[in-house]
């Protein structure tokens, strides 16, 4: 078994994975985590002192584990997903990509590090990741993935497929190839076979055909939605979803929300609704308020993000 590498020597590593990779990662000032589509600086997010604590331990745990058998590529995997829970997204692309070198054909490697991709706006690379995950799983029987961040029922709730397929449309999503979008998410709802992955997938796949004009497609998604189903922890799919069948209404669902992630999902589906009926106005509205919190990470505010940036022409 070969030694561990130091944390530079995994950090020079990685870098080498490609120098455009490399530049992006680098090139930011001090402390920053990454540059919004609009320039700005976003820096880490600072969790209360508990969570701190008990994440910093997750991390300590996931680095004794890699540190004992840095040839396990789950080790790895959990170190990179630890340090992204602690908002250090590019420390876990570094991780990710020795992942890639040393697993090049573990397609774990390119759905973690194309989510993280994500948080951090580089979506073609993203999108290149999860291209290669949906090769590398071509044909093979689909897997549970454990969750990081277990729900109150402790049951994961997703697989490694469905976050493939899940995570690509979502890229597609936010570069406005709602087209792609589209292919990704029928991929992904073959894959949505319990409520909670019916519901997420449902209220992408919803807005990407009511971008594209798809009424009627649309409406057809929303027919296996009911209030009455088994969601675990998407519940704030499931209630936009209910809004979008008529069955709850935007002052229902927008409110105060401790929760940065479910705020800005909730707002953004709200905001988007707003847009394809045609109140722009309020569309922007809501969607420049997203902007305004602090859950940059969140897929609810990068899509607000996203939609007001290509509007503005960029």
């Amino acid at each position: 078994m070969k030694a561990a590498l130091s944390m530079f020597a995994a950090l020079a590593l990685a870098a080498c994975s490609g120098s455009t990779e490399s530049a992006q990662l680098e090139d930011l000032p001090s402390g920053g985590q990454a540059i919004s589509l609009f320039g700005d600086t976003l820096l880490p997010p600072t969790p209360s002192a508990e969570a701190r604590a008990g994440l910093e331990q997750n991390l300590a745990e996931a680095r004794a584990a890699f540190d004992r058998d840095p040839d396990d590529p789950d080790a790895l995997i959990w170190l990179g997903r630890r340090d992204a829970y602690l908002g250090r997204y590019r420390e876990a692309i570094r991780f990710f990509s020795r992942g890639v070198a040393e697993h090049p054909d573990d397609a774990r490697m390119y759905r973690h590090r194309g989510h993280r991709y994500i948080t951090i706006r580089m979506l073609g690379d993203a999108i290149a990741d999860f291209e290669r995950a949906a090769e590398l799983t071509q044909g093979m029987e689909d897997e549970v993935e454990p969750d990081g961040q277990p729900n109150a029922a402790g049951i994961p709730t997703s697989t490694l497929q469905f976050n493939i397929y899940y995570h690509l449309g979502l890229a597609h999503y936010l570069e406005g190839d709602f087209e792609s979008a589209l292919a990704a998410y029928r991929e992904c709802m073959e894959r949505s076979d319990i409520p909670d992955r019916l519901v997420a997938t449902s209220h992408w796949l919803y807005m990407t055909l009511r971008r594209l004009g798809q009424e009627a497609e649309a409406a057809a998604v929303l027919e296996p939605i009911h209030a009455d189903l088994d969601v675990i922890e998407n519940d704030a799919y499931h209630n936009l979803l209910l809004m979008y069948k008529g069955e709850l209404t935007p002052d229902d669902l927008l409110g105060p929300e401790e929760d940065a992630v479910q705020s800005a999902t909730v707002a953004y589906g709200v905001g988007n609704w707003y847009y394809y009926t045609g109140m722009t106005d309020e569309a922007d509205r809501v969607l420049r308020g997203i902007l305004e919190g602090e859950g940059w990470a969140a897929f609810g505010f990068i899509a607000a993000e996203a939609d007001l940036f290509h509007r503005s022409g960029g």
